[in-house]
């Protein structure tokens, strides 16, 4: 299974502003800092302040901030909410399986895919940034509290 890359920069941001300290980087920064369009950085930035899961303030002395949700947050359930419940192949399409009346495959794929979003569920934000992946991320950084 591939990570949309909304999933992957969500994670990445994340991880980001639960090592940046007092800094508060602005979207543009992460977008520059993560290498991805800053359009993209700010539907993902809204989608993670809808959730409650980052703060994000405007203007002078504004910029994001992970909230206390946001590090408690387990990786599987946001995982879930950005992938969607969709199943990991298109049976139904615009052309339809033609196995799809008595096809097992479809079961089991579902399966292992809530096998591998269960695997995520205790894992969380904070979790992800423990020692040693907390100082290296700072260590690696761009700027201060940067990824």
């Amino acid at each position: 299974m591939r990570l949309l890359r909304s999933t992957d920069l969500a994670l990445r941001l994340l991880m980001r502003l639960a090592v940046a300290g007092d800094a508060s980087p602005t979207t543009r920064e992460v977008a520059e800092d993560m290498d991805v369009p800053y359009t993209h950085a700010a539907k993902v930035v809204a989608e993670l302040q809808h959730l409650g899961l980052v703060d994000a303030r405007r203007g002078r002395g504004g910029g994001l901030s992970l909230t206390g949700k946001g590090r408690t947050a387990s990786v599987g359930a946001l995982v879930r909410t950005f992938e969607g419940e969709g199943d990991v192949v298109d049976c139904e399409g615009a052309t339809p399986c033609p196995l799809n009346s008595g096809c097992r495959l479809r079961g089991a794929l579902r399966r292992a895919q809530e096998a591998f979003f269960a695997a995520l569920d205790p894992v969380t934000v904070a979790d992800m940034v423990a020692e040693p992946t907390g100082p290296l991320l700072l260590s690696i950084s761009k700027g201060p509290g940067a990824v």
